[in-house]
């Protein structure tokens, strides 16, 4: 009896997989595949992770190699090709004769301001950096608007060699008026370009500069005889900055006096660093 029982149960069971199984079957043939195509971002199938696929049932190579084809192509059109024209810079704005605002100072406005401020009366009883008449021009800027008022106005700036005196002069552009001129002793601004050229002058006139000579010539195999042959830049020597000042320079401050930095145009610089010129005195002293 009981080995017909087990019998019968494995019938049953045997039974009971097979139609599992079939039903399996059948919902799989049922069902429409998934293709590569078809395949959801972040799969292998596709060729990209979250790109396009190729066409339904080509897979995700299909795609790519069509990508990669499309690639070589473009790569050969732009060898075959010209080259591209090379790129131009739009020209800049046509500056009008006077700016607006906060804008800075046109070229016509610097070079009126600068012509308002330069009084005859005074400019016949000054120097400039040369000794000449007039005072010797540093700089001309924007001035800071009055409160409520949106006059532009320039300030100039003048350096009076011949009595060592830095003078400020305020100049409306509206009105092309002087509205303010204060002179001072003892304040110096940065040097301008044409102070450092009469430095320059200074030393290779001076014996001091003997050794700048020897050092352009050992550079270049020629001699050294203007200013044009070099590049230079500087700016103010001031005492209270050095340990030991010597005696020619402890004027400087009262005196306008500066230190330059040289080299051959396009070579070796030469070391200008220990000579000091007093334009107000127009000496060369050499320093450590």
């Amino acid at each position: 009896m009981y080995e017909i029982a087990r019998r019968h149960l494995g019938k049953v069971v045997a039974g009971a997989a097979m139609a599992v199984t079939g039903t399996a079957v059948a919902v799989a043939i049922g069902m429409p595949g998934v293709s590569g195509a078809e395949a959801p971002p972040g799969t292998v199938s596709g060729s990209t992770l979250g790109g396009t696929a190729g066409p339904a049932g080509g897979g995700g190579t299909g795609g790519q190699a069509d990508g990669a084809g499309a690639a070589e192509s473009g790569a050969g059109a732009q060898a075959r090709g010209t080259a591209p024209p090379p790129a131009t810079v739009a020209p800049a704005a046509a500056e009008g004769e006077k700016g607006v605002g906060s804008d800075p100072l046109t070229d016509d406005e610097l070079a009126r301001a600068e012509t308002l401020a330069l009084t005859p009366s005074g400019a016949a009883a000054q120097q400039n950096v040369e000794g000449g008449r007039g005072p010797q021009h540093l700089g001309t800027g924007l001035a800071d608007p009055l409160p409520g008022d949106g006059t532009r106005r320039a300030e100039v700036r003048f350096y009076d060699y011949g009595r060592d005196e830095l003078i400020t002069r305020t100049v409306n552009l509206a009105t092309g008026k002087v509205e303010k001129s204060v002179a001072q002793r003892g304040v110096q601004p940065s040097a301008h370009p044409e102070e450092l050229r009469e430095a320059l002058e200074l030393i290779l006139a001076s014996p001091l500069g003997k050794g700048v000579k020897e050092d352009y010539k050992d550079a270049t195999g020629k001699e050294l005889t203007s200013t044009g042959q070099l590049w230079f830049n500087g700016d103010l020597y001031r005492p209270y900055r050095e340990a030991n000042v010597p005696a020619p320079l402890t004027r400087c401050g009262e005196h306008r006096c500066v230190r330059l930095v040289t080299k051959v145009l396009n070579g070796a610089w030469i070391d200008t660093r220990d000579l000091i010129v007093d334009l107000s005195a127009r000496t060369v002293t050499r320093v450590g």
